[in-house]
């Protein structure tokens, strides 16, 4: 099995080394590329295309959330985890509707950083109790009246759920017996009638509907 390319971005190096010393003697993971800051964190994701992009919220020239919406812009399949020390609600939420698929606070121990990469490598979110719920009471906010164009069809309902579940397109594909094409065009039609802008924020709307349940 070929290892998960990672990128490392944070702009505190010793936190860099530190990631880099876990992960060198493992078999499963390789640090393709580091960054010390937001922007280079956008460069380096673009140039190396990592499976899955480490990157701490607080970074100087551009924080986490909006390196995280720069990165989806460019690279909409790209799979990011933030990593942070921070459990500010407004943060989590808005790592969350920027794309981020994953949200770890670095006091997680290793097999919580280890599972958490591997979840979100193969299409997954990896959110710990605490992230999870922060997410619930989001959820439970009041929210306003849904737009008449949110009406989804039966097939979209069925594919939002396995989008919710964490499928890939491929996966998505396989199971329904349909082309990749196909699904992207499903995918597209559901976020464009859903009036988001991931599938990370579908996710939150099928949850929000009942249509999936948080584990």
């Amino acid at each position: 099995m070929s290892k998960i390319r990672l990128l490392l971005a944070d702009d505190h190096k010793m936190v860099r080394e530190g990631l880099k010393a876990f992960f060198a003697p493992t078999d499963d993971f390789e640090v393709v590329a580091e960054a010390a800051d937001g922007i280079e964190a956008v460069d380096k994701a673009e140039q190396t295309l990592p499976d899955v992009i480490l990157l701490d919220l607080m970074m100087p020239n551009l924080d986490g959330i909006e390196a995280t919406l720069r990165i989806k812009q460019k690279l909409p399949e790209a799979k990011i985890i933030i990593i942070t020390s921070s459990l500010e609600e407004s943060q989590v939420i808005a790592s969350i509707k920027a794309g981020a698929a994953g949200y770890l606070l670095k006091d997680s121990s290793p097999l919580e950083i280890e599972d958490a990469i591997k979840k979100v490598n193969r299409g997954e979110t990896a959110f710990p109790s605490r992230i999870t719920n922060i997410m619930i009471r989001e959820l439970n906010k009041p929210s306003k009246p849904l737009s008449k164009c949110t009406t989804l069809t039966d097939r979209e309902i069925e594919i939002l759920k396995l989008i919710a579940n964490g499928m890939s397109n491929q996966e998505i594909a396989d199971k329904l017996f349909l082309s990749v094409w196909t699904v992207r065009t499903y995918v597209t039609g559901i976020l464009d009638k859903l009036e988001v802008d991931n599938r990370t924020q579908a996710t939150l709307y099928a949850l929000r509907e009942g249509l999936v349940k948080l584990d």
